[in-house]
C-alpha cells in the first residue's frame, strides 16, 4: 500500500475549507496513521541545508557533543547520546505481548538494548512565560563552531511546524471539528526539532536497530527526507511499510496526543529505524562519493501546549472509547511517557 501524497498548495492558496481534500487528510491519519505532504514552503534545498549542518555536527567527536548534554532537563534540549533512549518495545510488557501475536513477516526487529543513535533537541517557537512544566520548556543549547546553527534550526523548524499546522487544520475540518480545534491547543507548545544521528561507519551492518519499535508521545511528528533509508512504519491494519519519502515531500505521523484528542479514532503510529539492504546500498554509494557516513533524520515533534488539557474533543467525547482517555495536562502526560523510556528519573545514567 502506498501512502497518500497530499499537496497542501490548494488549501494554503484557497483560504476555504476544501472539505474533500481535508477529508482525505483525516481519513489517511485515521486509517494509516501517516501521510506524505508537499508544502511549497518546505523545499528540498531547505532540507539539504539542514542535513549538511547536522551531518557535520554528528560527525564531531563524542567529547565535543557531550558538552551539549542536559540530562537534568530529561534531555529535552541539547544532545542525547547513543545508549540513552530505551525503545518502548523493550520495557512495555503489554506491547511485547502484542508483538508476539503479530505475524512473523511483519514483526519489528528486536533491539538488543538502548538505541545506538544520537539525537539533538532544539526547541522551536515561543514558550509560555508561566508553566507548571518548566523543564519541558527550557532554553535551547547552541554548539560552538556552528555560526549558522540557530538560523538553520529555526528556519527549518518553523517551516515544518507551518506544515504540521496546515495538516492539523485540515484534519480538524475532515473530522468535523472547528478548524482551530487542534492548532489552538498547539500554541506555545514545546515543539522540538529533534534530528537523530546514526553512525553508519560503526553501525552500518544490515539488521542493526537505530530506533526500536515505538510510538511518538507528541501530537504529530513530521520528517524531512533522510539521505539513508531505513524507516519502517506500521499501518493501522498491521501492514509493515518501508517508507520512501519522495524528494520535496515530508512524512507526517500520528502521535499519542492526537490519539487522546480523538478518543482513539486516530491511533499513534508505530515505527522503527533499521539498517536494511536499501540502507547498505546507500552507504556504498556514499562511500564512493566520499560523503559523511551519518544517517540524519530530519524530525520535528509537534506538541500540544504543556498546560493544555488532553481529552477527547467535540463529538469524540461521545465515542465508546472516550473513557480510556481521561483528562490530563499535556505536560504531565509527557513526563509520564518520558519516565518509561529512561529520559526522566534516571538522570545521567547511560
Amino acid at each position: 500500500m502506498e501512502l497518500a501524497v497530499i499537496d497542501l498548495s490548494p488549501y494554503l492558496e484557497s483560504g476555504s475549507e476544501l472539505k474533500e481534500l481535508c477529508g482525505e487528510v483525516s481519513r489517511s491519519l485515521r486509517e494509516t496513521g501517516a501521510l506524505l505532504v508537499k508544502d511549497p514552503r518546505c523545499t528540498a534545498q531547505d532540507n539539504d541545508r539542514f542535513l549538511d549542518m547536522m551531518e557535520n555536527y554528528f560527525a564531531s567527536s563524542s567529547d565535543f557533543k557531550r558538552l551539549h548534554e542536559r540530562p537534568q532537563l530529561h534531555y529535552q534540549v541539547g544532545v542525547t547520546p547513543e545508549g540513552v533512549e530505551v525503545p518502548r518495545s523493550l520495557v512495555d510488557e503489554e506491547m511485547q505481548e502484542k508483538l508476539k501475536q503479530m505475524p512473523k513477516q511483519v514483526q519489528p526487529s528486536t533491539p538488543k538494548g538502548p538505541d545506538c543513535k544520537w539525537r539533538y533537541m532544539w526547541r522551536v517557537g515561543p514558550r509560555p512565560s508561566k508553566t507548571r512544566f518548566q523543564e519541558l520548556n527550557a532554553e535551547p543549547v547552541v554548539p560552538e563552531g556552528f555560526p549558522e546553527w540557530k538560523e538553520t534550526m529555526d528556519s527549518w523548524g518553523y517551516k515544518m511546524i507551518s506544515a504540521i499546522e496546515a495538516v492539523a487544520e485540515m484534519a480538524a475540518i475532515g473530522f468535523g471539528l472547528p478548524k482551530d480545534a487542534f492548532t489552538s491547543l498547539m500554541q506555545r507548545g514545546p515543539h522540538l526539532l529533534a534530528p537523530t544521528g546514526s553512525d553508519l561507519q560503526r553501525y552500518g551492518q544490515e539488521g542493526t536497530v537505530f530506533a526500536g519499535y515505538h510510538y511518538d508521545l507528541n501530537f504529530l511528528t513530521i520528517h524531512g527526507r533522510s539521505r539513508f533509508p531505513g524507516l519502517n512504519i506500521w499501518l493501522r491494519n498491521g501492514q509493515k511499510v518501508e517508507v520512501k519519502v519522495p524528494v520535496g515531500c515530508l512524512l507526517i505521523q500520528t502521535g499519542k496526543q492526537i490519539e487522546w484528542l480523538t478518543g482513539g479514532d486516530c491511533i499513534a503510529g508505530m515505527h522503527e529505524v533499521v539498517v536494511t539492504d536499501r540502507t547498505t546500498d546507500a552507504i556504498k554509494l556514499a562511500r564512493e562519493q566520499n560523503r559523511i557516513l551519518w544517517r540524519v533524520s530530519s524530525t520535528l515533534f509537534g506538541h500540544i501546549a504543556s498546560d493544555a488539557v488532553l481529552k477527547p474533543l467535540g463529538h469524540f467525547a461521545d465515542s465508546p472509547l472516550a473513557s480510556k482517555y481521561p483528562p490530563i495536562y499535556a505536560g504531565e502526560f509527557v513526563e509520564q511517557e518520558l519516565s518509561v523510556i529512561n529520559l526522566k528519573g534516571n538522570k545521567g545514567q547511560l
